[in-house]
């Protein structure tokens, strides 16, 4: 909607099993799968995203750095954003095998296009709310 790239579904905390890892449920705070390869919003989610977004807190920090940042590139997971809020970044990687090879980290009040959106502008001061009015 509103011009963006379309294509993809995004759904917000969407519980994932991902039964060829043995894990009974992963919960990214933000997932996307390309429409190309989900032409259907499943009732359960057991297929890997294309895409995961995780927004740190103190609270989650650890669990999504250290748990489930190594499994989503073994699970097939092609990209993946880390959000800092408290430090206003964004670090987006893409799936090398089964690590991750860092894209860069964009802050503050860069305008950034990152992959796998990279069709769609981001203002970041947006996110922060800090961006001046023009």
């Amino acid at each position: 909607d509103g011009g963006a790239p379309g294509g993809w579904w995004i759904v917000a905390e969407p519980g994932i099993q991902l039964v060829e890892l043995d894990v009974e449920e992963i919960v990214p705070d933000v997932a996307g799968w390309r429409r190309e390869r989900m032409p259907e919003l499943p009732e359960r989610f057991t297929a890997a995203p294309d895409w995961v977004c995780e927004v740190l807190s103190p609270r989650t920090r650890r669990h999504d750095l250290q748990t489930k940042r190594p499994l989503y590139p073994q699970a097939g997971v092609e990209w993946m954003w880390i959000v800092d809020v408290d430090a206003r970044t964004i670090t987006a990687s893409r799936r090398r095998d089964s690590s991750w090879l860092e894209l860069g980290t964009w802050s503050d009040d860069d305008v950034a296009r990152i992959e796998p959106f990279a069709g769609m502008e981001i203002q970041l001061g947006d996110l922060w709310g800090t961006r001046a009015a023009k």
